[in-house]
C-alpha cells in the first residue's frame, strides 16, 4: 500500500491525551527574526504571494501558507505594496502581518480639501509611483461625468497603498473608483433637489474649505440660499483655487477682480468645477443641507464662524475678524 505523508499537524497518543506534533514545514510561534519588507503586487495569487515569503525567510513553507490562504478569506484582503513584516513567522501570524494597514510602507495620504495638483505633486513623491509614463487623462474616466471631463473632486481623500511600478494613471484610477464606492454610500449620484450630482459635489468641494466640520451643513444652507436668489457667492475659496492662493486668511481687492470662471465675485452660480476633494462629510452637508435663511457667514476666530441674513450684522462681525486678525488669533 502506498503511504501518503500529510504535512499537517498529527496526532500521538501518550498516555494522559493526545501530543500536538508541530509540522515540519511551519516556523514556530514566538521566535520571530528581524523585520524586512516584501512587495506585493496587484493582481498577485496566494500562491505567488507565499513564495516570495518563503524567498525572503519570512515563513518556512510556500505550500503551508497557499493551504492557509485557501482556508481563510480573510487572504484574499492582502492589499498591494510595500508590507514590513517579520522574518520566521507560522504562515497564521504572516498573514495576520499582512493584512495590518499599519504595516504598509510607503502609504500615500491624500488629505481632505486637496486638488488635483496636490495629488500629482504626493504621487510624485512616492517611491511605488512610477511617475515617468505619460499621463494621457483620456484614458480615465470621471465617476461624475462632466464636460471639462475633470477629475477635480473625485480623488477620494484616503490613505493608499501602491505595488512598485504603479502608474500615476493606475493610482489616480483607484482613487476615482474609491470615490465610486463614497458616492455610492452617500448617495450623491441622486442630486439635491435641481442640483446635478456633479453641482453637489462642486457645493461640497466649497463647503470643505470654508467651513469647520460642525458648520458644514449651514455652510451648504448659505451657498444654496445665494445661489436661489441669484446673488454671486463671493467665496474666497473659489478665487483662491484660481489664482493659486489657497491658504491665505485675507484676499486682496485685487485678487477679487481677477478674469477667471472661478472667480465668485464677478460671476454668479457655480463655478465650472469642484475645487477640491471634499471628505464624505462635506458631501453629505451638500446632500442634507440644515434649514436655515442665511446670506452670509464670517469665521471671526479659529472655531468661531457666525452666520446670519443682515448684512450690516456681517459688516460688524468683519470688523471683529479683522481686529482678531490682527491680535495673531489666526497664527
Amino acid at each position: 500500500m502506498k503511504k501518503i505523508l500529510i504535512p499537517f499537524i498529527a496526532a500521538v497518543i501518550l498516555a494522559g491525551g493526545y501530543y500536538v506534533l508541530k509540522p515540519a514545514n511551519d516556523f514556530g510561534a514566538g521566535k520571530a527574526g528581524p523585520e524586512i519588507t516584501i512587495d506585493v503586487l496587484a493582481g498577485q495569487s496566494g500562491a505567488q504571494i507565499g513564495n516570495s515569503l518563503e524567498r525572503a525567510g519570512v515563513i518556512k513553507a510556500a505550500s503551508t501558507f497557499i493551504n492557509l490562504a485557501r482556508r481563510d478569506s480573510s487572504a484574499n484582503r492582502i492589499g498591494p505594496g510595500t508590507h514590513r513584516i517579520q522574518t520566521h513567522l507560522p504562515v497564521k501570524e504572516a498573514l495576520t502581518q499582512l493584512l495590518d494597514q499599519k504595516r504598509l510602507a510607503d502609504q500615500v495620504k491624500i488629505p481632505e480639501a486637496s486638488t488635483y495638483g496636490d495629488v500629482l505633486a504626493i504621487l510624485k513623491k512616492s517611491k511605488n509611483i512610477d511617475s515617468s509614463a505619460r499621463l494621457n487623462l483620456k484614458d480615465l474616466n470621471p465617476f461624475l461625468a462632466n464636460p471639462a471631463r475633470s477629475l477635480e473632486g473625485q480623488l477620494f481623500p484616503a490613505h493608499y497603498a501602491f505595488a512598485p511600478g504603479t502608474t500615476v494613471l493606475e493610482a489616480l484610477s483607484s482613487m476615482v473608483d474609491r470615490f465610486g464606492e463614497s458616492a455610492r454610500t452617500t448617495g450623491i449620484s441622486q442630486g439635491y433637489g435641481k442640483y446635478s450630482p456633479y453641482e453637489v459635489l462642486t457645493v461640497a468641494s466649497m463647503v470643505q474649505i470654508e467651513g469647520d466640520p460642525t458648520d458644514f451643513e449651514k455652510v451648504a444652507r448659505t451657498i444654496y440660499n445665494r445661489l436661489m436668489i441669484g446673488m454671486p457667492l463671493q467665496l474666497n475659496s473659489t478665487v483662491q483655487y484660481a489664482a493659486h492662493l489657497r491658504g491665505r486668511i485675507t484676499l486682496s481687492t485685487t485678487a477679487t477682480q481677477i478674469n477667471s470662471p472661478y472667480n465668485t465675485y464677478r460671476h454668479t452660480g457655480l463655478p465650472p468645477t469642484p475645487i477640491s476633494n471634499p471628505s464624505e462629510a462635506a458631501v453629505r452637508a451638500a446632500l442634507h443641507p440644515i434649514a436655515g435663511d442665511w446670506l452670509y457667514f464670517i469665521t471671526v476666530a479659529p472655531g468661531d464662524t457666525r452666520f446670519t441674513k443682515n448684512y450690516s450684522q456681517f459688516q460688524e462681525w468683519e470688523v471683529l475678524f479683522h481686529r482678531n486678525l490682527k491680535a495673531g488669533a489666526f497664527k
